[in-house]
């Protein structure tokens, strides 16, 4: 077997490395940490290293024991990234390199997406059996309703005043019952996604003005917009479908004074690589954001399970669809909530618009 030449071996790394001289300044990157910092190599090499690197715990000491004695440093699941940029859980390597005293070796593995990655696909092996399981309960239990509700209407004919609530309730009950019956068949029966060039803008316009016409009448809207985004690749359908689900349930969060704001932006660094290895850029991203009271901790990283629901009468279908129409997109969904500010952040692919191709595709 030849052995590959050490230049192509670096650049291969699937994960950001760094070089780091005796002065603690970056001598050497590789290309996943131009896309991790969002900077060339140029402008990354000849910078301090904690110039350039935010970790949120307090490392230089430890650094600075490993580089003296040559021994390798490993700090998990701590939040990183680039100065300026939101954090990501990663794991951390300081790896002093030998025969060349001083230098280190650092490895930035974010460990957030891969998580979330085997965790999804866990969860929707699960949610497929679940929801087949389901589906056929709902065919089975629609029939027996339907005569239990002609059933009460008929009883409801030759009855008095007080025993009319009863029958009515009846009848309710047994309509709402159908109505979450046909949401599960319809989580189950959600079709493959028919992949074009969407402007995302346009989608989120058409999502705000229908609430606003409806369950977002009571809401103020803000627009932070990036105008040079390209198409994202995307069902124009579907997309709108998540976007008016997640300005649905931010509006039935908010109570007076409530405000939603929908923001794109354009991520360079964001890379979704699954167990396997495989992937690819998602630096599309929308977000709609709430001043609503928050998700409730108990149910925060659960939130995209099915029949899981933070308000009182929900089907926790909403969400779980969401998620699992985002994912049929190859695209990532996530959630940060804090009581006063609550985002959802859809990231998607994006349509070169060079050549009409994806965008920096990773395999």
């Amino acid at each position: 077997m030849t052995k590959a030449p050490i230049d192509f071996v670096w650049s291969s790394l699937p994960v950001p490395a760094l070089l780091i001289d005796p002065e603690n300044m970056i001598t050497e990157t590789n290309p996943a940490a131009e896309d991790f910092f969002n900077s060339s190599r140029k402008s990354l090499c000849g910078k301090h290293i904690w110039d350039r690197l935010v970790v949120e715990a307090p490392l230089e000491r430890s650094f600075a024991r490993a580089k003296e004695f040559a021994t390798p440093l490993f700090v998990n699941d701590v939040e990183v990234g680039a100065a300026g940029k939101s954090l990501l859980q990663c794991n951390l390597t300081f790896s002093p390199v030998l025969q060349s005293p001083g230098y280190v070796l650092v490895l930035i593995a974010p460990r957030e997406l891969a998580g979330r990655v085997n965790q999804t696909n866990s969860v929707k092996s699960a949610a497929k059996s679940a929801i087949g399981m389901a589906e056929m309960l709902a065919h089975e239990i629609k029939n027996p309703l339907a005569g239990i509700s002609g059933a009460a209407q008929l009883l409801s004919m030759n009855l008095d005043a007080k025993d009319l609530e009863l029958t009515d309730l009846i009848v309710e009950e047994t309509r709402r019952i159908v109505n979450l019956l046909e949401q599960v068949e319809d989580f189950g029966n959600s079709r493959a996604p028919e992949m074009t060039a969407v402007n995302i803008h346009d989608i989120l316009d058409r999502a705000k003005r229908s609430a606003q016409l409806g369950f977002g009448a009571h809401i103020r809207f803000e627009e932070e917009y990036d105008p040079s985004l390209p198409a994202a690749v995307a069902d124009s359908d579907q997309l709108l479908q998540v976007v008016l689900n997640l300005i649905k349930n931010a509006s039935e969060a908010c109570k007076n004074n409530g405000k939603i704001r929908l923001k794109t932006s354009f991520d360079h660094s964001f890379r979704l690589r699954r167990s396997d290895g495989t992937g690819q850029a998602l630096p599309l991203q929308i977000q709609v954001c709430d001043n609503g009271p928050g998700l409730p901790a108990d149910i925060r990283d659960e939130i995209f399970d099915p029949f899981v629901s933070g308000k009182e009468n929900g089907t926790g279908l909403g969400l779980a669809l969401a998620s699992k129409i985002i994912s049929d997109h190859d695209g990532w969904i996530s959630v940060d909530s804090t009581p006063g500010n609550t985002v959802f952040t859809i990231s998607l692919a994006a349509i070169n618009i060079k050549n009409n191709s994806l965008v920096s595709e990773v395999s």
